[in-house]
């Protein structure tokens, strides 16, 4: 009787755990909301991001967590806005005070993996490899296997896994993507649910790309012919780990979520925004609008577009939601909400507006309103545009509607008094109140 007791208790965890859904975040360096080809890109064909998009859910409205690199990251990890982290520009490190979505999925019982760029260990300029003992690296803050790189990297990269320092040759998307998948497929192998993070070099400078994927651009100048055959590689990468998943047999439970860490890049013909006004490090949408794509076979019924407005910010929450998180994993307050019910259908208006901080500038999205407030000498500036209306921000409404400018003015001065609180670290246990 108790043999009986013994196999069926390890039948039941056993199905529990093949049954919980693997998870997969990919993020773009440098790709701008504009550089797909579902979106009608004039010379960059996506085919693979293309099917992703017509197999899940695509957003028409997805925002980084900043106009920058190490931001979003942080925002990704956390849940929160940026600058409570610590992570006030590109280059700042990810307080170890935090609380990450890598470090809530191993205690649920993940395997979590990064691969690729990290920058939330506090260095600067192009990616080197991690060394073993950064007190920042992707292992500090939950990543049981990593292979990443502070920064940027390209063509034929040294990578550091976990520490030890590794030459590879090729294009670094799909570098990453294959050391991605030998983690999957032993994890999946083992019946052992997985947390992986893809963070890609691409499309971020210097461009280098390999010849045949430079040969779709003969006519645009080399820049341009570098800069797009990075993406073109990319895209492949997209496909080899679909393909990847499939011939695993787990596509089907399998979360994948792919974005972008902000806005396209200036100096590009075609453009890299889709005709939105700004680029990368602008708080207009062209810095923090985004291309993204949630594929997850059994959990998002029927393929469609959405133009709920959603962000970075979404991320930890929706998968909280998702895989059973309890609230206590996630550092409060939380600037995000869970996109759940929206894999399944529309649910209208946004309940919490989205916010941005970044060197001074602070912007609010509520919905179909956006407001920026940005330095002016030693006043601000502030403008107000509709962003359903306008999608190129040409528009400024702020003296035509003090109403909505007066709401979002409160909601905005709310924002970052809040904000202000977790920069003060008033939110973390070692925190010394006054008496």
């Amino acid at each position: 009787m108790k043999a009986f007791t013994y196999l069926f208790t390890f039948l039941v965890l056993s199905l529990s755990v093949s049954a919980k859904t693997n998870v997969i975040l990919v993020m773009a360096d440098d790709q701008g909301w504009g550089q797909t080809g579902y979106y009608n890109h004039p010379v960059l064909k996506t085919p693979n991001l293309d099917a992703m998009a017509s197999n899940g859910l695509r957003f028409d409205r997805f925002y980084a967590g900043g106009p920058v690199c190490s931001p979003t990251r942080a925002t990704v990890l956390t849940g929160r806005t940026h600058d409570r982290t610590g992570v006030f520009d590109h280059g700042y490190a990810l307080r170890d005070q935090e609380k990450t979505i890598a470090q809530a999925m191993k205690k649920a019982g993940y395997a979590t993996g990064h691969f690729g760029k990290w920058h939330l260990n506090g260095l600067r300029g192009p990616g080197v490899p991690i060394l073993g003992d950064d007190s920042h690296a992707p292992g500090a803050f939950g990543f049981d296997t990593w292979l990443s790189v502070t920064n940027f990297f390209d063509l034929n990269p040294v990578m550091s896994r976990q520490g030890v320092f590794e030459d590879f040759k090729g294009d670094s998307s799909e570098i990453i993507v294959g050391e991605a998948l030998k983690f999957i497929t032993k994890k999946a192998k083992a019946k052992e649910p997985f947390f992986t993070v893809i963070w890609y070099g691409t499309p971020h400078s210097p461009w280098m790309a390999e010849e045949v994927d430079q040969k779709p651009f003969t006519a645009l100048t080399e820049k341009a012919r570098e800069h797009y055959g990075e993406l073109v590689a990319m895209d492949r990468s997209i496909g080899t780990l679909r393909k990847g998943l499939r011939d695993l047999g787990i596509e089907t439970g399998t979360l994948v979520w792919f974005t972008s860490d902000n806005g396209g890049l200036p100096g590009f013909k075609p453009s890299t925004t889709g005709g939105l006004r700004g680029f990368k490090s602008s708080m207009y949408e062209g810095g923090l609008r985004v291309p993204a794509i949630i594929e997850w076979p059994s959990g998002i019924p029927k393929p469609r577009i959405t133009k709920h407005p959603a962000g970075a910010v979404d991320i930890f929450p929706t998968i909280a939601g998702i895989v059973g998180l309890p609230e206590s994993s996630m550092l409060q307050p939380q600037d995000g909400l869970s996109l759940v019910p929206l894999l399944e259908k529309e649910i209208g208006p946004r309940k919490k507006p989205l916010i941005f901080r970044s060197r001074a500038r602070i912007a609010i999205i509520d919905n179909d309103w956006k407001l920026l407030s940005m330095p002016k000498g030693k006043t601000r500036r502030l403008e107000l545009y509709n962003l359903v209306e306008d999608t190129a921000e040409s528009s400024d409404l702020f003296g035509e509607k003090p109403e909505v400018t007066r709401s979002l003015r409160q909601k905005l001065a709310q924002a970052r008094s809040s904000i202000d609180a977790s920069v003060a670290g008033k939110e973390y246990p070692s925190y010394k109140r006054s008496a």
